[in-house]
Formats: structure tokens, C-alpha cells, sequence
């Protein structure tokens, strides 16, 4: 029975009927080049602002006519999302009621002290603390403990009266008395780094700016190093900062001259070296520099060999080496004397087995442990290396994430790990190495309730082109009745080898709990099946990925979890491309697709070698500015490229103003193209954030506004839909 005028459904949606504004419509200003022979035309490439590098560091900077579409953009977005307001609310409310305001992490151990971070209760930005450690334990959970903590950082504080902070790294120096941290305040991800007297609380003087973040002390306290971006947005060159010096001064220690490679620095378990890694998608290289040595130098570990990738451990005389060199397609461990490491005197460890990709790997002193993935599920395998002896720890539930934390120490016992199901909320455990047994330190709580006895967790497989078998790992409420009816929401990513984990995430229980089910598609291109995996959802063989995912979607309908027409996709960055491609592939299948941050406009942006993502992103995507069949291949993919005059269902493109990774113009072209072109169906809707950048609101419960809009957004597309009078579409 229909409501009467006024009145509200059980989502809270009101179904009165009112006038509801057109869709902003993007003015046309066509720009036209050639490329291979191809002439390509670009209606709205006048979105991207021509200053848009000073953008990302002042949005203020952004040009006014821009500015006023994407503001009306966001005015429209509002209007036709008006009526799920109070739905908003009570999401967020929702949602917020499963975090625990005043949490903390479990303490690290580090020589005399215990580091740790918590909230204070309803704040957005955590508090960096430690405390002796000779109060673990007896005063655990005790005022006596508690009151002898201290309070090193507090971001919350750091992030009064900003639009935008985000806490990046806060690194204690080896003799616990200074704290390095850094914070990006704009979104760009460009960071500011500055050093705390933890006995005076004050910052000193030095500062260093425009650093990706990351931070590495060496050994005597007396410098750290760190990671600066160039003119380009692209980390290129490492840094020594010497505590007193002006940032100017800085030593320069690796200046990478190609623009193809990402610069990141760390260092190893052991804590002896630095490590300097360069690489790309496909190929790394690893210089180090001993911390114990002021004035060491930097060495070379292998000299970059396209195809071939490693990382590094150190144990002892040797360096314990993660690769895929001689073909080790899924990876293998072999080890390297300190003295001369040359690739042609590594030896095998841990031989390469076919389908068991091995992920990570750290050194603790006597042991090696390795975090690997075999038929989709994970488990943490622990090696002694006296006598080769292995014992692993993995579980029994059809899908769950594992992950490890080494911590701090390097001699120790003791190894921590996380594991959680997408029912079973996260529980951190100590593993005792010598003797096998686990110890709980803690389970994450859920404030509002949480039975994971209420939930179901499934895996099935789709069947995909070419017969490979598809995993999709399935929450739904466990009195759910799988009659077809109910709606789903299907998320999906895809792409750089990025593996999607099965573990607990409390928002989507918002959906759960309205009867949704929740699903991940492990599509090609991610490594949830091992390395060759990624291989068949990359370059030339991209397709798979978008086939993968309808395919999921067809398998989820065709098990009686769902019907088509009844799935809401979701997918961020990369993920948010392949919502772009399956809109255009097959829309009929989806209720709803909900796009953040999405790289839709991938032809343009992969010809552009400015963009300070572009050089990097060839070895994944194929360089279209030199290889004929590449253009061929994005071009024939590229969602922004093959809108169609098709009836599309409703879509919610979400984007960032400062976003250096998928910038801001690239869903706001995307939707002028698609009000542009389609036929009927929508509506299309475009909600910028003009304060944040590619990971959206810093805050732990901002975000939850972005999250709240998109889930309205899913519910209302499988729910009430839009009136009948809305202007589904704006004709050019």
C-alpha cells in the first residue's frame, strides 16, 4: 500500500512529492588532439584548472568557474538526497555507536617504556602516548598505571581549528627522548615534519616541509632521514636532517632521476640499516645505509632488473631477501651475505611453490616469519633458523583476515598478530615462539552490540570467461531468508596486486542489518589467488577484472543471495574505475553504483606524464604515450571514453578537492559526460569534498558523513528510487 502524502517508509525516506532541481549541466568546451593517429576529443578537460599543483596546496587557489560548478554539483547532490537526511543521521549515528570512543591500541614494547595511541572519548585524532614499562602488567587497567602515562602528541589538539589534518608518522628516537611527527593539513598529502622534546613537551625549531611522511631516526638520535616530493608531487629524493640545521642544509642522499619510480624508506627489524626503496609496479631497487654509522654510505643491494622485485630483511651476517628473481612467480626467500650481495650469490631459503604467494616476511632474532596466502586464505608461518623447523598459525572459517606486527623489539619471543572474520570482530594476540601459545591481549568491542552468532559468512566462487573461478566472500544476517530478494552490496578493487581481506569492517553492518548482503568480488588484478592472479587483470589482460566482477554480481543472483537489478557496486581509486567500466559494461545489473575517488578517466590521465601518478602507473595500466597497442587497450576500456547513449542506473561519484592521486576533475568530467550521453535511467550525482583529498574527512568520525551518504544512497536506489517527475538526465 502506498504511504499517505507525508508520510515515511520504514528507511525514513519521505515520499511527499516536491519540485527537485534540474542537474548542474557542464558547459562544452572541446579540446581536441591527436594521438597515434586518433583524434580524441575532450568536451571537459576545462575542469581540470590549469594551476591545479597550487591547488593541492591551497584550495583557495582553485579557479571560480570551476569552483561554481563543483559547488553546484555538490548543491544538487544534496537536493536529491534531501529526503534521506534523517536516514544520514541515523546511519552515522549508527555506525558511530560500534566504535569504541575511547579505545587504544594494545602497548608495544620498546626498552623501558610501552607506546601506545588511544582516543579520548568523542575525539577525532588520536592521543601518541607511552608509559614505563615496569607497570605493564601489575598496573594494567589501574589508575597507578594510567596516571604515570604521558601524553606525547595530541593530535586532536594539532588539528583545532584546521579544515583538514591528518596525522602521518610519529617515530620515537632510539634513546626515547625526542618524538619525530608528521601531519598533512591540506589533503595533498604533502607533509610537514617537525621534532618533540618529550621531557619539555615543546617542538624544537626544526622543521622540514612538503615530506611524503615517513620517518627513520638513526641510531645516535642525533638525525633522522626522511622522504621530500619534487616539483612533480613525486617522492623522489631521501634526505638526512641533522637536529639544529635548517631544512636547506639538508644532506641529500638518493636524488631518483626517473620520474617511473616511487621513492619510500624504512628500515629493518634488527634496526642495523636503512632502507631506501625505488621502484615501480613491476621492478625495485634497494639502497641501504648502516644507522649505526653516522657517516656510512649508501650500498646497493641488486641493481634494478625490470620484471624483478625484492625486499629486504637482515638476521645475523646475512640478509634475508623476499623475491621473485629465476621465476619465482608466487616469491620466494633467499638469503645474501652482508659483505657481498649480489643476486648472483643469493641462496634459496624458502623455495618458490606455485599458487602459495608469500607476502611478507621479518626477521626476529633466531627466527624468520613469513605472512603468506595459499587458496585465498592467509596464515603466518615461523621458521627457526638453526634447524629449519616451521609451525604456522592460520583458522578454520571459510573467509578471514590475518595480518602481523613485529613491533619494535628484535630480540624477543614474542610475535603479534591480528586476526579477525567479516563476522568476528578483530582480536590482537601475542604468540609465544618458543612455546606455541596464544595469548588474547584483546578483542575489539562494539559499543552498540555485536553477536557474530546473528551474521553468516559464506564463500562461493563465480564462474568467469576462459572457466577461471572466482572467490566472493559474503556477510548477511543469518535469519536472512535467501529467497532472491534481497538487495546486495558487491564490492570491488582489482588492481596493483592489492589483495581484498575478508576481515571485520563494522559499517557495512548498517547494510547487513537492513537485510543487505555484503559481498567482495575477488577479481583479477588483486593478488587474493597469488601473483598470476594480478598478472591476468593487468595491461593487455585488464578486461578480466570488469568480466570478474559481473560475473560475481551474475553469481550472487543466480545462488539466490540476490537478483540483478538488486546489486549496489562499490569501489574507491582503481576500484572506483572498475565502476566506470561495468557501468558501461553492463548496467542492467546494478540498482546503484557508488563510485569514490573512482580513476575513470584513464586514457587522459595515463598520457599525461605531468601528473605526478602518470610515469609510475605505466608498468601497471602500459604506456599509451609510446606503445600503439596500450592506447589501443585503454582507449577501448577507459570508463570516461566509452559512455554510451544507454539508460545507466544511478550513480554516486564522490571526490577530493586536494586529491593528488585521482584528482578532483576526473569523476567531475565523468558525470558531465554521462548526463551528456545516456538515455535515460540516473540519477547522476557528484559529491566533491572541497577540503580533503583522496582518503576523504582525516577525522574518525567525519568520515562517517561520507559513508553515510553513500549507504543512503544504496538504500535508496534498491528502495523508493527517485520520483517520477526528476530530470533523470541532461541532454547536450
Amino acid at each position: 500500500m502506498r504511504p499517505a502524502p507525508g508520510l515515511r517508509d520504514q528507511s525514513g525516506v519521505s515520499r511527499r512529492s516536491r519540485r527537485l532541481p534540474a542537474p548542474p549541466k557542464a558547459e562544452i568546451r572541446t579540446k581536441e588532439s591527436t594521438v597515434h593517429g586518433v583524434l580524441l576529443r575532450d568536451d571537459y578537460d576545462w575542469l581540470r584548472a590549469p594551476n591545479w599543483k597550487d591547488v593541492l596546496r591551497n584550495p583557495e587557489a582553485l579557479p571560480a568557474d570551476i569552483r561554481d560548478y563543483l559547488e553546484a554539483e555538490n548543491v544538487y547532490c544534496k537536493a536529491l538526497m534531501a529526503s534521506t537526511r534523517d536516514l544520514q543521521r541515523e546511519l552515522v549515528k549508527e555506525m558511530r555507536g560500534r566504535i569504541k570512543e575511547d579505545d587504544s591500541s594494545v602497548p608495544q614494547r620498546d626498552g623501558a617504556w610501552l607506546y601506545y595511541s588511544r582516543y579520548r572519548k568523542g575525539a577525532e585524532h588520536p592521543l601518541i602516548c607511552r608509559r614505563p614499562r615496569e607497570g605493564h602488567g601489575k598496573d594494567k587497567g589501574k589508575d597507578k598505571g594510567k596516571s604515570r602515562e604521558q601524553i606525547m602528541l595530541d593530535a586532536d589538539a594539532l588539528a583545532e581549528g584546521k579544515d583538514f589534518f591528518d596525522l602521518g608518522d610519529a617515530v620515537h628516537s632510539p634513546d626515547h627522548r625526542l618524538l619525530a611527527w608528521s601531519a598533512d593539513e591540506a589533503g595533498s598529502e604533502l607533509h610537514g615534519i617537525r621534532v618533540r622534546d618529550l621531557e619539555t613537551g615543546e617542538d624544537l625549531a626544526d622543521q622540514v616541509n612538503d615530506a611524503t611522511g615517513d620517518i627513520v631516526w638513526a641510531s645516535d638520535s642525533r638525525s633522522f632521514f626522511y622522504v621530500a616530493v619534487d616539483a612533480d608531487h613525486r617522492p623522489s629524493r631521501v634526505l638526512r636532517h641533522r637536529l639544529g640545521t635548517a631544512a636547506e642544509t639538508d644532506e641529500l642522499l638518493h636524488d631518483e632521476s626517473d620520474a617511473g619510480m616511487f621513492v619510500d624508506i624504512d628500515k629493518t627489524q634488527s634496526g642495523r640499516f636503512l632502507l631506501i626503496s625505488i621502484s615501480d609496479h613491476e621492478t625495485s631497487e634497494i639502497r641501504l645505509l648502516d644507522l649505526a654509522s653516522p657517516e656510512a654510505k649508501l650500498s646497493l643491494v641488486a641493481a634494478r632488473l625490470p620484471g624483478r622485485q625484492y625486499s629486504v630483511e637482515h638476521h645475523g651476517d646475512d640478509f634475508v631477501i623476499l623475491t621473485n628473481a629465476e621465476g619465482a612467480e608466487d616469491f620466494k626467500i633467499v638469503t645474501a651475505p652482508l659483505a657481498n650481495p649480489d643476486p648472483a650469490g643469493w641462496r634459496d631459503l624458502v623455495p618458490h611453490r606455485q599458487g602459495r604467494l608469500i607476502l611478507d616476511h621479518v626477521c626476529l632474532e633466531g627466527r624468520l616469519i613469513r605472512l603468506e596466502r595459499e587458496e585465498g586464505l592467509p596464515r603466518i608461518v615461523i621458521r627457526d633458523f638453526a634447524d629449519g623447523a616451521e609451525s604456522s598459525i592460520a583458522f578454520d572459517e571459510e573467509a578471514y583476515g590475518l595480518g602481523m606486527d613485529a613491533g619494535y623489539e628484535f630480540d624477543t619471543n614474542t610475535l603479534r598478530f591480528i586476526y579477525a572474520s567479516m563476522a568476528r570482530p578483530a582480536e590482537t594476540y601475542d604468540y609465544d615462539l618458543a612455546t606455541g601459545e596464544r595469548t588474547l591481549l584483546k578483542r575489539q568491542e562494539v559499543p552498540s552490540g555485536h553477536n557474530p552468532a546473528d551474521y553468516k559468512v559464506r564463500r562461493i566462487f563465480a564462474t568467469a570467461e576462459g572457466g577461471e573461478r572466482v572467490p566472493i566472500s559474503i556477510l548477511h544476517r543469518a535469519d536472512l531468508k535467501l529467497d532472491g530478494n534481497a538487495p546486495c552490496l558487491l564490492y570491488g578493487y582489482g588492481s596493483y596486486g592489492s589483495a581484498m581481506s575478508a576481515s571485520f569492517r563494522t559499517r557495512p553492518l548498517s547494510l547487513v542489518d537492513r537485510g543487505f548482503v555484503y559481498a567482495i568480488a575477488h577479481v583479477r588484478g588483486g593478488t587474493d589467488k597469488g601473483w598470476r592472479w594480478y598478472l591476468d587483470g593487468k595491461r593487455e589482460k585488464k578486461r578480466n577484472t570488469f568480466t570478474d566482477f559481473i560475473a560475481a554480481g551474475e553469481a550472487l543472483a543466480e545462488a539466490g543471495f540476490t537478483r540483478r537489478g538488486r546489486i549496489v557496486a562499490e569501489g574507491g581509486s582503481a576500484g572506483g574505475m572498475l565502476m566506470g567500466a561495468v557501468a558501461n559494461m553492463a548496467p542492467a545489473l546494478f540498482a546503484g553504483i557508488v563510485a569514490e575517488v573512482p580513476f575513470v578517466d584513464v586514457l587522459n590521465t595515463i598520457l599525461d606524464d605531468s601528473l605526478p601518478l602518470t610515469p609510475p602507473e605505466w608498468p601497471e595500466w602500459g604506456d599509451p604515450i609510446r606503445d600503439v597497442k596500450a592506447f589501443e587497450t585503454i582507449r577501448s576500456y577507459s570508463p570516461y571514453d566509452n559512455v554510451s547513449a544507454q539508460d545507466y542506473p544511478p550513480i554516486l561519484a564522490m571526490g577530493g578537492l586536494t586529491d593528488p592521486r585521482v584528482t578532483y576533475w576526473e569523476p567531475a568530467k565523468w558525470v558531465a559526460r554521462l548526463r551528456a550521453t545516456m538515455t535515460g535511467g540516473g540519477p547522476i550525482l557528484l559529491h566533491t569534498n572541497m577540503e580533503a583529498g583522496h582518503g576523504g574527512a582525516a577525522g574518525r568520525f567525519d568520515s562517517l558523513k561520507e559513508t553515510a551518504l553513500a549507504y543512503a544512497f544504496a538504500i535508496k536506489a534498491v528502495g523508493e528510487g527517485w520520483p517520477e517527475n526528476l530530470p533523470r538526465h541532461a541532454r547536450a
